[in-house]
């Protein structure tokens, strides 16, 4: 026969549990492996990153972190695949700033909300996105390109990864904060963009720091300015474009959001384990490597930047004449 006081105290914790239901769950979670869907070509630099945190926080959480890439539609298949799994904590999603894009772009399809749809675990990290011309392009900076373009509007071109992409929105709100004309050349991806520069047949592309790097070295193409709101650690001698132009940043970020409506308790649990391994200082190494600095904010503080993220893009589009797929 159980004690008073053990009694006492099961019953307590009976009571507990019953008020609180989430408490039993992340007490438990996880108990098998958890699935971040990356939606995006596997080789990129999103699913690169995604696959270093979720090896990372496998550790942390004691189950297996599964990356499944799910392609398409830029970004939206698989964001939402995400948004359409059970709210437990077992399907995670990398996102980038296409995550508040692609409702936009895709208006006039039933889709997923970015904000209200997604409970926001934590921004991994910052990635570069980068204007490269060619050599032969008259202009080796910022201010080069500004002047060239004015004194050449509608002359120069510039390849995307393609209508709405993070590539065309971040260059378009820079042509329209400088004041200058460059036609857009939209490619079906990135790589084909990059190679058409490099070929000569685009003047200018927009594309991310990694696969630049070598390009640059070799001299294949010219470093015009980082479209994030500080250097990156990897590259410091690149200036950012709003060194130039005052007031124009544009991070690319990625970050982890779970399906709407898991318990608080588990995104807490999901939270403090890609926090620590985030941190680590072989990780931290890693992300380095690849161009990338490591954010590891709160829930509250990666909910305001999509929020703050829905209103600038949607504001880009207008002004840029984007047309809705």
């Amino acid at each position: 026969m159980l004690s008073t006081n053990c009694a006492s105290r099961f019953l307590i914790a009976a009571i507990i549990t019953l008020l609180v239901p989430g408490l039993a769950l992340a007490q438990a979670f996880p108990t098998r492996p958890i699935k971040m869907i990356v939606p995006l070509a596997a080789g990129g630099t999103g699913d690169t990153l995604a696959r270093a945190v979720g090896e990372q926080m496998s550790k942390e959480l004691g189950q297996p972190v599964i990356i499944e890439n799910k392609p398409g539609a830029g970004g939206l298949v698989g964001t939402e695949m995400a948004a359409n799994s059970a709210p437990d904590g077992y399907t995670l999603v990398m996102v980038s700033p296409s995550h508040t894009i692609n409702p936009m772009l895709h208006a006039d399809k039933k889709t997923y909300d970015p904000i209200k749809g997604f409970e926001p675990i934590t921004v991994a990290a910052n990635t570069h996105q980068m204007i490269v011309a060619h050599p032969s392009v008259p202009a080796k900076n910022t201010k080069e390109l500004i002047a060239y373009a004015k004194a050449n509007p509608g002359k120069l071109n510039y390849g995307s990864a393609g209508v709405g992409s993070a590539t065309h929105l971040n260059m378009e709100l820079f042509l329209t904060m400088a004041g200058i004309n460059v036609v857009h050349v939209p490619y079906k991806g990135s790589t084909q963009a990059r190679q058409d520069v490099i070929a000569g047949q685009v003047q200018l592309a927009v594309d991310g720091l990694l696969p630049l790097q070598p390009l640059i070295k070799d001299g294949r193409l010219v470093p015009i300015g980082l479209t994030s709101s500080k250097r990156a650690q990897s590259n410091p001698e690149i200036p950012t474009l709003g060194e130039e132009v005052k007031g124009y940043a544009s991070d690319t970020w990625y970050g982890l959001v779970a399906p709407g409506g898991t318990p608080k308790e588990v995104v807490a649990i999901l939270h403090g384990a890609a926090v620590k391994a985030l941190n680590s200082p072989a990780l931290k190494e890693r992300l380095a490597k690849l161009g990338a600095d490591v954010v590891a904010n709160t829930p509250d503080e990666f909910r305001r930047l999509l929020e703050q993220d829905q209103k600038t893009w949607a504001k880009v589009m207008r002004d840029a004449g984007v047309t809705k797929k």
